[in-house]
């Protein structure tokens, strides 16, 4: 027992501190390639390094399967790769962490609607101060007040609602499945996606080659594939398979903490707005994760 807890701490540790860097990569890898650019190659990269255990695996699935595999990785990893990289071509890495906290929420959300998932009345509370804090957070201004709402945030926020309906589709349709086979399947699918992207609508080969930074921003996007997309989420998976779905959730808010650090030694203003608009959505986030026996369904 105590083995797993020392190993269930150092995973969460780990998941905090790989995804919690994982904008302040994008970041870098911005200062040479453009949104898509980031997105394809991040994908590209994941799928490379976990060719050698998805391959053999396809053989062994059935179409039904692997049609739903090609769907967790468009919304689960492809869509949301593109919408990070374009959310944050205006965005800072802090906030867009913050944001990305908001992924519990649009699991909720998505399970209700879409799901029949039941929600109590706590839950809804959880959901409207969270709504209530990214709406605070998306207006506040660089001098502390409040503006018109930054568009570019609604790429981040559509991403974590690309995310609720990939984990929902994974929890109702695909339980019979190893969480490294979806993992490494679906990126798979995608992999072809990216590089005939790379190859067909962008000038990707000749900034790697001509440009000063190309290959250094290559790398930090490329890391990005492999840590943040791939190896992290094999540790996630695993993390909840030695504890419980709710231990599991803590990472959502050590993540934007380890963001917001990055965001700050990288010369990243954060104003009182925003910082009420955080603390909204980690309240509310918080929230919605409680399982209170005694609450009532609506």
């Amino acid at each position: 027992m105590k083995n797993t807890n020392v190993l269930a701490w150092s995973i969460l540790i780990i998941l905090s501190l790989v995804w919690g860097s994982s904008f302040i990569l994008i970041k870098r890898g911005l200062e040479v390639f453009n949104a898509g650019e980031v997105g394809a190659i991040r994908i590209l990269a994941a799928c490379l390094f976990t060719l050698p255990f998805s391959i053999p695996q396809v053989r062994k699935l059935s179409f039904r399967h692997l049609k739903l595999l090609f769907i967790i990785g468009l919304v689960g990893s492809f869509i949301p790769a593109f919408l990070f990289a374009i959310g944050q071509t205006q965005l800072p890495s802090g906030i867009t962490g913050v944001l990305n906290g908001l992924t519990p929420v649009s699991v909720l959300i998505i399970g209700v609607v879409f799901f029949k998932q039941e929600i109590t009345r706590l839950k809804t509370v959880g959901l409207i101060v969270a709504f209530v804090g990214t709406i605070v957070l998306l207006s506040a201004g660089g001098n502390g007040g409040f503006r018109g709402i930054n568009l570019y945030a609604l790429f981040i926020v559509f991403a974590t609602i690309c995310y609720g309906t990939n984990l929902n589709v994974i929890k109702y349709y695909l339980a019979d499945l190893k969480p490294l086979v979806i993992t490494a399947v679906s990126i798979l699918f995608m992999g072809p996606l990216a590089g005939l992207y790379l190859l067909l609508f962008t000038d990707f080969s000749v900034k790697l080659a001509t440009v000063n930074g190309a290959l250094a921003a290559f790398g930090y996007v490329s890391l990005l594939g492999i840590m943040g997309t791939a190896i992290a989420l094999v540790l996630f998976n695993r993390l909840v398979q030695i504890t419980t779905p709710i231990f599991a959730s803590t990472v959502t808010y050590l993540i934007p903490v380890v963001a917001l650090i990055w965001g700050f030694f990288d010369g990243e203003m954060i104003v009182l707005g925003q910082l009420l608009g955080m603390a909204a959505i980690f309240v509310g986030v918080y929230i919605t994760n409680r399982k209170k026996i005694n609450s009532k369904k609506i």
